[in-house]
């Protein structure tokens, strides 16, 4: 898994390089001299959970393999403003040419990751765990996944494929099916797939119960209220592990931890956090 992922790092390192120089730096080519050799270090001005810093490594590589390069900080590290991350020494034109998607990667990640423990820190102490979702950028899953790994996050389901999880829209499609359209689809999965957890979303506690009668894994509580939430762990206890998802956020999610759930997914991990601020200063 780690040399699939560095492989695929490296494509988009690499396809982000060639987004950006294209032909080539043209101000770079024009007013640095080829010769010049300079040092910078990548700065964190905020405090931050750092994701993502061998993504930079790789772009400053990518344009010079012999930079002089040094991480300062580690993926998973909290980090105070003013901390220096990465130091480069070497080729000023490959330094410059790079800095843009260096940032670009360390700053998306390290966003995903500072959000992700803002959660987790929320609801310390309680036995809840956080997790992403589906809801990335396209393209960059793997890496946002990771990111909230960093944040002390879990990773949901990575994709359609290593997990079931029977929807609502799933359900309006099987509404005829007998006795209930849970219990059909829950039926269907093991039988087609066996060895995969199955997880039904339950937005009524009647589709809860349904749910624990087909013999569901999980039970996706979606947007119910808290006192809903109670019950339904209450009911679950020993039958099923639970999860509560739905407009999750910050101010509400240590309330959600204490119903019991194991489990709280927040898409906002990925669709909505903010790139954190991360410079690259010249040392003169």
């Amino acid at each position: 898994m780690e040399t699939l992922f560095a492989e695929v790092m490296l494509r988009a390192v690499r396809t982000a390089l060639t987004e950006d120089i294209g032909a080539g730096d043209v101000t770079t080519i024009a007013t640095v001299p080829e010769e010049s050799v300079s040092r910078a270090r990548m700065v964190a001005r905020e405090p931050l959970v750092l994701a993502g810093i061998e993504f930079a490594e790789t772009a400053f590589r990518e344009l010079s393999p012999t930079l002089q390069i040094e991480r300062m900080a580690s993926d998973g590290q909290r980090t105070a403003a003013g901390k220096t991350l990465l130091s480069i020494e070497g080729s000023t034109r490959a330094i410059l040419s790079a800095e843009r998607v260096a940032l670009n990667f360390v700053q998306r990640l390290s966003g995903v990751a500072t959000l992700t423990a803002q959660f987790v820190e929320a609801i310390k102490g309680t036995s809840a765990q956080i997790l992403d979702t589906r809801k990335t950028t396209p393209g960059w899953r793997s890496f946002e996944k990771y990111a909230v790994k960093c944040g002390g996050g879990a990773n949901h389901r990575i994709g359609l494929y290593d997990q079931v999880l029977i929807k609502d829209n799933h359900l309006a499609a099987l509404a005829t099916e007998p006795p209930n359209a849970i219990e059909a689809a829950v039926r269907r999965a093991r039988a087609r797939f066996p060895g995969l957890l199955v997880e039904v979303e339950a937005d009524t506690p009647a589709q809860v119960e349904q749910a624990l009668l087909a013999g569901a894994d999980i039970i996706l509580l979606d947007n119910m209220t808290l006192d809903e939430m109670r019950a339904a762990v209450f009911w679950a206890k020993g039958k099923a592990k639970t999860e509560a998802s739905g407009g999750v956020r910050l101010s509400t999610v240590r309330a959600i931890a204490e119903t019991g759930v194991d489990f709280i997914s927040v898409g906002a991990l990925t669709h909505s956090a903010c790139a954190v601020d991360i410079a690259l200063d010249f040392i003169e």
